[in-house]
């Protein structure tokens, strides 16, 4: 039997991938000197936001996520960030892999509003890790499962993510639009004669705040 382990030891943005991808740098030690010939490797990225605090500025960002601050106790909950998989070749001892996760700025997801949403600190990540290990013996390849217990901790800088998002959108952002609404939208910038999308919303968020009698924000 192997006995492996897995440290997440960096994470940054990549700067040539075609989509949004930060790049982690896995250590992978096989401790019983067995010589491994490969893993299929797949790991699941989960964010723990209850283990960080939270500035002020930052509760309007969570509130669809969380809610209010007094109900975080029982809110604040892990949930899933990204899914990925990579082939670990041959090696005996340790081995270092660039595990790549590609990432969305959509904010139809959680995870990406989330992300949005802070200001400073860290992101606490959990990776957790499954697979198939290929092995090398006497008598031909052996085969066995990763454990489910493996896992690895890595708390990821705000700004790294927002070096990643200035990276590849810089100055903007993503919001999914329903066909209906957003023909309704068009028709809305053609009728006033408005010459982009931000213009565009920017003239309904002013006859909104003209509505309520309040400043536009």
């Amino acid at each position: 039997m192997t006995a492996l382990n897995f440290a997440v030891v960096d994470l940054q943005p990549e700067p040539y991938a075609a989509a949004p991808q930060l790049t982690a740098r896995l250590r992978v030690t096989e401790s019983s000197g067995a010589d491994v010939h490969a893993i299929a490797l797949r790991c699941q990225v989960r964010i723990l936001p209850q283990r960080r605090g939270y500035a002020p500025e930052e509760e309007p960002g969570l509130l669809d996520l969380f809610g209010e601050r007094g109900r975080w106790p029982t809110t604040l909950k892990s949930f899933l960030w990204l899914q990925c998989s990579i082939m670990v070749q041959g090696f005996t001892g340790a081995t270092d892999v660039d595990l790549a996760l590609p990432c969305t700025f959509d904010f139809e997801v959680a995870a990406a509003k989330y992300l949005h949403a802070l200001r400073d600190g860290e992101i606490p990540l959990e990776f957790l890790f499954s697979g198939t290990v290929f092995t090398k013996g006497q008598t031909g390849f052996g085969v066995e499962q990763v454990p489910w217990d493996l896992e690895a901790s890595y708390r990821l800088p705000v700004a790294v993510w927002r070096q990643l998002v200035n990276l590849y959108f810089p100055n903007a952002g993503w919001i999914r639009l329903d066909r209906d609404v957003l023909a309704a939208l068009s028709q809305y910038k053609s009728a006033r004669g408005l010459t982009s999308w931000d213009a565009t919303v920017e003239s309904l968020l002013s006859d909104t705040a003209a509505v309520a009698g309040e400043p536009l924000p």
